[in-house]
């Protein structure tokens, strides 16, 4: 049985990862600030700031996951929420790094870290990206590429190392998911901007059987976290609102109101993304939803 260490464990992807690996046979520990009482995995504590953390986690590992990282989309961003957005993942990486540095014979066999395709920039148009493709040069690209630089260091220490960047996670748990089907849910929903930004998206099942693959393959190097059909925001708004059964009455939301509300941010929703899944479907992997359609109707068939 192999023992597999998740940072992030109790966020969106980590909750449905771990279930995912529980099932599989796979022992499974999270690194957390504070342990918890009746919690169902075994925990280990690290505290990211003093740089320190319970070595106990290293040993255990033969796997190491890292998907810790403050929200992008959660606050607006400050000064301060860009240098906790960066600095969560750096840090957190920074510090798995000293520790496994100070105690090579306990090195983890594997190590897997997430990413995000915001590394192509906010807004790359209709042009299809692939992980060969040029990093982009805005807040989020720039912060992504730290986010990979860290986790490359642990490369340095010979533990093989894969980054899997992740586009928009469908779920109805969390996520950009939610709060799209907000307002049609409300009679208020209408596409943002122009409505022709690509939104590369992946159902979360498909996504954490993506994490899974890579790890059972002992696969190296970076890939793309996406489905194999990104679709526009236009497209993605209807197909929501049909998997909903509810009407799109609004015209689009103006990019003008999206800057007003968000700020910088706005450029996550009004730019996009169109961005290749066929390195991760030559590595063999097999996507359970390709179409949205599909995926939506799982999601939303679901609801209790």
């Amino acid at each position: 049985m192999q023992k597999v260490l998740i940072t992030g464990g109790s966020g969106l992807v980590g909750t449905e990862l771990s279930a995912l690996l529980k099932e599989k046979g796979y022992e499974v520990a999270h690194l957390t600030r504070s342990k918890k009482d009746n919690y169902p995995y075994q925990q280990f504590e690290w505290d990211i700031k003093k740089q320190e953390m319970d070595e106990g986690a290293i040993r255990f590992a033969d796997v190491i996951i890292h998907l810790a990282g403050a929200g992008v989309a959660d606050k607006k961003w400050t000064d301060d929420r860009k240098k906790l957005i960066l600095e969560s993942r750096t840090h957190s990486a920074a510090l798995l790094f000293n520790t496994i540095n100070k105690m090579p014979k306990e090195a983890p066999h594997h190590f897997i870290s997430a990413s995000a395709i915001g590394y192509y920039g906010m807004d790359t148009g209709d042009k299809l990206v692939d992980e060969m493709s040029d990093a982009g040069n805005d807040f989020l690209a720039e912060a992504t590429k730290k986010w990979e630089a860290s986790a490359d260091q642990l490369e340095s220490l010979k533990i093989p190392t894969a980054k899997i960047r992740i586009g928009i996670v469908l779920t109805d748990k969390g996520g950009a998911l939610p709060q799209l089907a907000q307002p049609i849910k409300l009679f208020a929903g209408a596409p943002l901007g122009s409505g022709k930004q690509w939104m590369s998206w992946i159902h979360i099942n498909d996504l954490t059987r993506l994490f899974l693959h890579v790890l059972e393959n002992n696969l190296t190097g970076v890939y793309n976290g996406v489905g194999t059909n990104p679709a526009t925001n236009k497209e993605v708004t209807k197909a929501v609102a049909k998997a909903l059964s509810k009407p799109l009455i609004l015209p689009n939301v103006p990019a003008f109101a999206m800057k007003l509300l968000l700020g910088e941010m706005a450029q996550m929703v009004l730019g996009g993304n169109k961005v290749s899944a066929k390195k991760t479907l030559n590595s063999g992997f097999t996507f359970k939803f390709e179409q949205l359609d599909n995926a939506l109707d799982d999601i939303y068939s679901q609801r209790p």
